[in-house]
């Protein structure tokens, strides 16, 4: 997994796959996330939404997929969720 970045604009065009974490109850969140990111293929990317930034479960990704995602925050929270482009890469 590729090291989180900030928002800027990227080189690459994807429309992302929305994924709103908020909606799923907790046990089961991290199931049901590592289920969507399987399903993607290269070059595709989903839209993570979530009430807080998920550390435990970044690195949880780092150990599971290694550099195959690249992780790109576009709202860091405060006032609002946290949002995070979750892009595979290979």
């Amino acid at each position: 997994m590729n090291t989180p970045v900030d928002s800027t604009p990227q080189t690459r065009a994807y429309t992302p796959y929305p994924f709103d974490a908020r909606a799923i109850a907790h046990r089961f969140r991290h199931s049901a996330i590592f289920g969507a990111l399987d399903a993607l293929q290269a070059g595709e990317a989903m839209r993570f939404v979530n009430d807080h930034d998920p550390v435990p479960l970044l690195h949880q990704m780092q150990q599971r997929y290694g550099d195959r995602i690249e992780v790109i925050y576009q709202a860091r929270g405060g006032d609002g969720p946290v949002v995070i482009d979750f892009v595979v890469t290979e």
